[in-house]
């Protein structure tokens, strides 16, 4: 689908859906590997040549605002793709309307109190006037967020990942041109404004057809609005806290060299963790959609989305085991080693969490709010008791332990919350000792032998692939997609 396709309007209920959903869930991963990737080159451009100083700066001005869109989201994109896919087409543009507004109204507030905050507490001029250049940054990424909606729910997920890609390539030519220029700190902050403008003005000429552009001030449906989100952007921030606690418990109670190896893995973790979102979110409005219409059909795009999402988790967890040394050493290089250990610990983590976010999604698409907070809030308790025990006993070893344990924690409640809110929709579980069996065999040749990890790290893959597809734990229906993707 190109970029100025128009959709089918009865898409979601077509069987088209699924395999839309596939392509699409795998263009906004691959997208966002690709963004990490283009961040990751500018900032090694921009930091050598603003030095530690001024480094430092950016950083505290970017974490300041980034602290404002946290609170100012909370939940409120997924739960928008959720109404707008419930509801009427009329309701619906009504409701992105106010959601625009809110977004607007939640920004400026949240970037004002920030602002008080920086002056208040003696920060330099240079930095409180980069937090309002940032702050700019942050209402048009808002914006554009909330204007993305329908094409989520349209499934047009190439149109929103071109978007967004689009506006990593600016930033990086920007900062390319700032340093060859040598532009200072608040030219570095401001680079985000154009490119997050470009991005803005394309989603609205993408959506210009599917909703109003114009936002909606309206008090008394925000308080509906946040009411009815509140479970869930309550669950949201505890899974927030939950997910940093480890590391406020390692720089506590463990040694600063164990901090550091904490901080590395951490690094690979944090961006691992957001691809189950963006691949499970692409089936969210099929899955919100089939709970209104077709519970046989719900079961069905469960049961594969879970499928896809087991073996694709092991399969990061299997390479993290085996060749997580590579990502360390680029990150941190020979003295970081140590944190290999500890990122093969948390591979198990992400592996839960690509199972996890499958369920979650499937709360979200049933109105089980509750459900998710209740799963959040008791993984919270289970970190602030078990982290800081683990971490007093075996330093950052025993923080990546908390991590992985609490992750397999919110995994297992969500299924257990699934079966309770509907019987009969959690899938067959044969599949996991299928992928179990697969990734036991791929991590083998490490075990027994001393090549590269590198190398360890390809021979596992090609093991693990070949496992899952001989034992048929690949969905059939993915595989077809793949083989016509691959005969273009």
């Amino acid at each position: 689908m190109s970029v100025g396709d128009e959709p089918p309007l009865d898409l979601l209920s077509s069987t088209a859906a699924g395999p839309a959903a596939v392509r699409g869930g795998a263009l906004r991963a691959g997208g966002y590997l690709a963004g990490a990737a283009l961040s990751a080159l500018s900032a090694a451009v921009l930091f050598r040549h603003l030095g530690v100083v001024d480094t430092g700066r950016y950083g505290l001005i970017l974490s300041l605002v980034a602290i404002v869109g946290g609170l100012s989201d909370l939940g409120l994109t997924a739960i928008g793709v959720r109404e707008v896919t419930a509801r009427p087409a009329s309701e619906a543009r009504r409701f992105l309307q106010e959601l625009l507004g809110l977004r607007i109204v939640l920004t400026v507030v949240g970037v004002a109190l920030v602002l008080a905050f920086s002056v208040v507490a003696g920060y330099a001029p240079v930095v409180v006037a980069g937090v309002a250049i940032a702050g700019v940054t942050l209402l048009f990424a808002g914006l554009q967020s909330a204007l993305g909606i329908p094409l989520q729910t349209s499934l047009r997920l190439g149109a929103l990942t071109a978007a967004e890609l689009i506006r990593q390539l600016i930033s990086v030519g920007l900062i390319i041109a700032l340093v060859s220029a040598g532009g200072g700190l608040l030219a570095a902050v401001a680079v985000g404004v154009p490119a997050g403008l470009v991005a803005l003005v394309l989603t609205a000429w993408l959506v210009r057809h599917l909703t109003s552009l114009v936002p909606r001030f309206a008090p008394a449906a925000w308080r509906a609005l946040v009411r009815s989100v509140l479970p869930y952007s309550l669950a949201v921030l505890a899974t927030v806290l939950y997910f940093r606690l480890a590391i406020v418990a390692v720089s506590l109670l463990a040694s600063p060299d164990d901090l550091g190896y904490f901080n590395a893995s951490f690094r690979v973790v944090e961006v691992l963790v957001a691809l189950p979102g963006l691949f499970v979110g692409a089936a969210l409005p099929i899955f919100v959609r089939a709970a209104h219409e077709d519970d046989v059909r719900l079961r069905y795009g469960v049961a594969r989305v879970f499928d896809v999402s087991l073996v694709g988790g092991v399969w990061v967890a299997v390479v993290l085991a085996v060749a997580g040394k590579v990502a360390i050493d680029v990150i941190g290089g020979p003295s970081f080693a140590p944190a290999a250990t500890l990122l093969a610990i948390q591979g198990v983590a992400v592996a839960a969490a690509f199972v996890g976010t499958v369920w979650g999604n499937v709360l979200l698409s049933l109105d089980r709010q509750r459900d998710i907070l209740k799963i959040t809030l008791s993984a919270l308790g289970c970190g602030l008791v078990l982290t800081p025990a683990l971490v007093a006993i075996d330093g950052a070893r025993g923080g990546a332990i908390a991590t992985a344990v609490v992750e397999v924690l919110l995994a297992l409640l969500g299924a257990y919350f699934v079966h309770h809110a509907r019987p009969g929709l959690l899938p067959p579980m044969g599949v996991v000792a299928k992928v179990a069996l697969a990734a036991a065999l791929a991590c083998l040749p490490a075990v027994l032998t001393d090549l590269p990890p590198l190398v360890l790290g390809v021979i596992a893959t090609i093991i693990y692939t070949i496992v899952v597809l001989a034992l048929r734990a690949v969905p059939a229906e993915v595989l077809d997609v793949v083989r016509r993707r691959v005969s273009r």
